[in-house]
């Protein structure tokens, strides 16, 4: 037993000095001199083998990003397709918007000068009516002179008369004084008529026209031209060129 216990211990001896003189060997094979041709011989192969996972690995890295890459290239694409035609529908908006506005412009314009004509015409109205209000104020104060520039005439036609009739007597001085003094008042009063606008006219020899004469009988007449105001029983009266009183006559008859 002993014996055998001594073997073993000498065999264990040996061998840990056996494996202390190779180590230096061992650290020596695997020194970087000697490992640089195994690594030479074995990149291309890890090379060979580790490209190829690389590759895909980047291939399916790079995957979702290129198609992302690729949406957006779309995207830029297309708005690049619809930019001409977004502003040519910005454009259109702003030519409908244009066009209305003209539209409001030409209404309003036309407003205006619809306006400006009905306040000219307001104001021209309103002149002619204030000036007619002015020259036919006095029409019914006009409208009763009348009466009395009429007795006038007809104290003046019996005078005249009876200043012919008593030419040669004594009182043919007073009776023309008189005759002139009444023709003078009737001459002092129609101008005074005259100038606010009343005027006498006698149609005597006119033609008849009814809007100013008034035809109270017709008479055939061979020497008198047809339709001829022969007779003028009633002198007719204007105020302002207005017919205030139409002027009664006698026509001449066609035969």
């Amino acid at each position: 037993m002993l014996k055998q216990t001594i073997l073993r211990s000498s065999r264990a001896v040996l061998s840990s000095s056996r494996t202390a003189a190779q180590r230096p060997s061992l650290a020596a094979q695997f020194s970087p001199a000697h490992t640089t041709p195994l690594r030479a011989g074995l990149l291309p192969s890890i090379r060979r083998y580790s490209d190829q996972p690389e590759s895909a690995a980047k291939k399916e890295g790079e995957g979702p990003t290129s198609q992302v890459e690729a949406k957006d290239a779309g995207k830029d694409a297309k708005k690049d397709v619809e930019s001409p035609s977004a502003p040519s529908g910005v454009e259109a908006e702003l030519k409908k918007k244009l066009e209305s506005k003209e539209r409001e412009a030409i209404d309003w314009k036309d407003k205006y000068l619809r306006s400006v004509a009905d306040f000219r015409n307001l104001q021209d109205r309103t002149q002619r009516d204030m000036k007619a209000a002015r020259d036919f104020a006095i029409q019914k104060l006009a409208k009763d002179l009348v009466d009395s520039v009429d007795n006038l005439e007809r104290a003046l036609t019996m005078g005249q008369e009876m200043v012919q009739a008593t030419k040669d007597s004594n009182e043919n001085k007073d009776l023309t004084n008189f005759y002139d003094g009444v023709k003078m008042t009737e001459t002092n009063m129609l101008q005074t008529l005259s100038k606010h606008g009343l005027e006498r006219f006698d149609p005597m020899g006119d033609k008849f026209n009814p809007t100013e004469h008034e035809a109270t009988f017709m008479t055939l007449m061979p020497d008198k031209e047809d339709n001829t105001v022969f007779n003028v029983m009633q002198k007719g009266f204007k105020l302002n060129g207005r017919l205030l009183r139409a002027a009664k006559v006698g026509v001449v008859k066609a035969q």
